[in-house]
């Protein structure tokens, strides 16, 4: 009995282990949705807690998700990957106009926050950057490939809630991580640094469309 215990112990042990490293492998690289966080955080700091935590929510999802259906997932998209990328590229670039576009807009009398652009609610941030998260292949089909590598080890049941909240917890460590770090540089940056570097994010995710759209699916 003591050994069985210790087994699944140790099972569960190396599923919050491989969730946590897993995490921490899909957020640390400082992409465009890291960017974003950053200056969110950086306008806003609860802005930018709500931002952080809705990505680390979505890559909990995603995980979740690959644990139970990741090679069903996988298997069904063989042949239209590349649709797939260019409806979520296409999702981005919006997101990216749309930002740019505020960006180039004078801030309202009386409110707080960076030149070009208001303070959020963070319920509409949350919403906002768990909607960018969400778009990205790149999280879903990570997630798909690591748990299908696992096999049956972390494939539902206990290790896979396990292997799932590791990610989480992970994940909301960085993004949390990012926002202290924004929240500290923002009120140091001129007014004009700060609009540039909202500018530059969203420059960024809209090269990382491109960079998902490619290449192109054969028509």
């Amino acid at each position: 009995m003591n050994e069985s215990m210790e087994a699944g112990m140790e099972q569960y042990l190396t599923a919050g282990a491989a969730g946590a490293v897993a995490g921490l492998g899909v957020a640390v690289p400082l992409g465009a949705v890291g960017v974003l966080v950053l200056q969110q955080a950086m306008r806003d700091r609860r802005a930018g807690a709500a931002a952080g935590a809705a990505v680390a929510v979505v890559d909990a999802g995603y995980a979740a998700l690959a644990t139970a259906v990741g090679p069903l997932v996988a298997a069904a998209l063989a042949g239209v990957e590349a649709w797939v990328r260019l409806v979520a590229a296409l999702v981005l670039a919006v997101i990216a106009a749309l930002g740019l576009l505020a960006s180039r807009r004078p801030a309202p009398a009386g409110t707080t926050g960076t030149a070009g652009t208001e303070t959020a609610a963070p319920a509409r941030v949350f919403v906002r950057f768990a909607a960018l998260t969400f778009v990205n292949p790149t999280t879903a089909l990570y997630f798909a490939a690591l748990t299908t590598a696992q096999g049956d080890t972390l494939r539902g049941g206990a290790a896979g809630a396990v292997f799932t909240f590791g990610v989480f917890a992970a994940s909301l460590l960085w993004q949390q991580t990012l926002v202290v770090a924004g929240g500290f540089a923002g009120p140091r940056l001129p007014d004009r640094a700060r609009v540039w570097t909202f500018r530059a994010g969203y420059g960024l995710v809209a090269g990382y469309a491109v960079t998902v759209a490619l290449p192109l699916p054969a028509l």
